[in-house]
């Protein structure tokens, strides 16, 4: 697989929470540090993901906002 997006991390999936039409996917990239993401179920499915499998994070973003209380 190539593609263009700069940041990629691997990591394996820790939880997926299924909605009706989205899942909340849970992937740890290294102990203790998590990036989730909200995909169809049916990417899901396609993808064949399950908890312990291994994914990709492929992160593209022209835009990041930080905020403080």
């Amino acid at each position: 697989m190539q593609v263009s997006t700069r940041n990629q991390w691997p990591g394996v999936v820790k939880a997926i929470n299924h909605g009706n039409i989205v899942s909340e996917v849970t992937l740890e990239i290294s102990p203790n540090v998590t990036v989730v993401s909200i995909v169809s179920k049916s990417a899901v499915e396609a993808l064949g993901l399950t908890v312990g499998s291994q994914a990709y994070a492929l992160v593209k973003s022209t835009e990041v906002t930080l905020a403080i209380e």
